[in-house]
């Protein structure tokens, strides 16, 4: 399992509402994560690789959960999870770094979806520390954002064991400079003040949440660590990589499934009522061919699932056109079609992150029709 992880910090009041972003590289299979296991011609496809209905949590009469993932029903009962199914990019090449680089850009263009959004949308606080990388380089999704700072994990950001009379020096040699270079250094040093204050304390989950000690749920768990100190956290993106499922797909990807459903239900209870202030959107680059292969895995496809969590979601729902599985509504050579645009369920939500009437300079290019999610 591959995970690294990013966001976006500001110093900003406590009301303001954060997008978590976890992107499953590698082209997660949306057939196996959230099956029509009452479609007939699913079963038919995948005689070996089918979820039985009868194990599967249900969403409808058509789609369910697979197991792995049964940790995210209770947000889909009390209405705090959608899922939109047939949904991917108008990229047909298949290549998961043409296809992820373009989602990551939402379009072909340069920059980041993401940055420009940070960019367009006005300032609610500090733009000192506007994105930070949790990796090793600045994500595609970010460029673009008025500024990036790239680290391992929130224990980088210091100044050393002499950090805190640096930060006193660095504050003093500001406190009059009335330009852009010492508001920045300033907000810099509020923010590592901050941060070191957190450190200083361990953290406990709240409501009973429980992490898991893998890397996904434990960037999680520094996210709600952010979020409840009210640091002004704006936007979060968590790469999961391992879904490239060609051979013995039940094997490869169970683990990361359980990992997945586990990490973000932990996330969401932990949480609690800052939950009505955030938004999560789960996505990848493209779907898995319906039919399975020889090797007991799938291949390249196109449309895969997108989830969508979190405060103000119409949750309850398979959102979307479904065409059905059976041969003539296939794409290509046995391809779920892509129904809606990734970026039409992104918008849905950044509508709700202060992005309304700016969706065209996030997305430029494209003619967004948000969803009603």
């Amino acid at each position: 399992m591959q995970i690294a992880s990013r966001g976006a910090v500001a110093v900003a009041p406590d009301e303001q509402r954060t997008l978590v972003v976890v992107f499953l590289r590698g082209g997660a299979d949306g057939l196996a994560l959230v099956p029509p296991v009452g479609d007939d011609a699913y079963h038919r496809a995948r005689p070996r690789l089918r979820v039985d209905g009868r194990s599967a949590p249900a969403l409808d009469a058509r789609f369910a959960l697979h197991p792995r993932l049964a940790a995210l029903h209770p947000l889909w009962l009390r209405g705090d999870m959608a899922v939109v199914h047939a949904v991917g990019s108008e990229d047909s090449t298949r290549s998961h770094f043409e296809a992820q680089d373009l989602m990551e850009h939402g379009g072909v263009m340069g920059g980041g979806w993401l940055g420009r959004f940070l960019r367009v949308r006005p300032a609610t606080g500090s733009r000192a520390l506007a994105a930070i990388a949790f990796g090793t380089q600045l994500p595609e999704v970010l460029r673009g954002a008025p500024a990036a700072t790239v680290l391992r994990s929130l224990d980088d950001f210091t100044l050393g064991d002499g950090g805190p009379a640096l930060a006193a020096s660095l504050a003093g040699l500001y406190q009059v400079d009335g330009g852009v270079l010492g508001a920045a250094a300033r907000d810099t040093v509020r923010s590592l003040e901050r941060l070191d204050a957190l450190r200083a304390a361990p953290y406990r989950a709240a409501h009973g949440a429980e992490y898991g000690s893998d890397e996904f749920a434990q960037s999680l768990l520094q996210v709600a660590q952010l979020i409840k100190a009210g640091v002004g956290l704006e936007a979060v993106s968590i790469d999961v990589g391992g879904w490239d499922s060609h051979f013995t797909q039940g094997t490869l990807i169970e683990p990361l499934m359980l990992r997945l459903g586990e990490g973000l239900a932990a996330f969401c209870t932990d949480l609690g009522p800052s939950l009505a202030t955030t938004s999560i959107v789960v996505m990848t680059e493209f779907g898995r061919r319906v039919a399975e292969n020889a090797s007991l895995g799938t291949d390249h496809g196109r449309g895969s699932v997108m989830f969508v969590m979190g405060g103000g979601v119409r949750g309850g729902q398979v959102a979307g056109e479904w065409p059905g599985l059976a041969l003539h509504a296939l794409d290509g050579p046995g391809d779920l079609p892509v129904r809606t645009n990734y970026r039409d369920v992104l918008a849905a939500v950044l509508a709700r992150h202060g992005g309304q009437g700016l969706l065209g300079r996030v997305f430029p290019g494209h003619r967004v029709q948000a969803m009603q999610l």
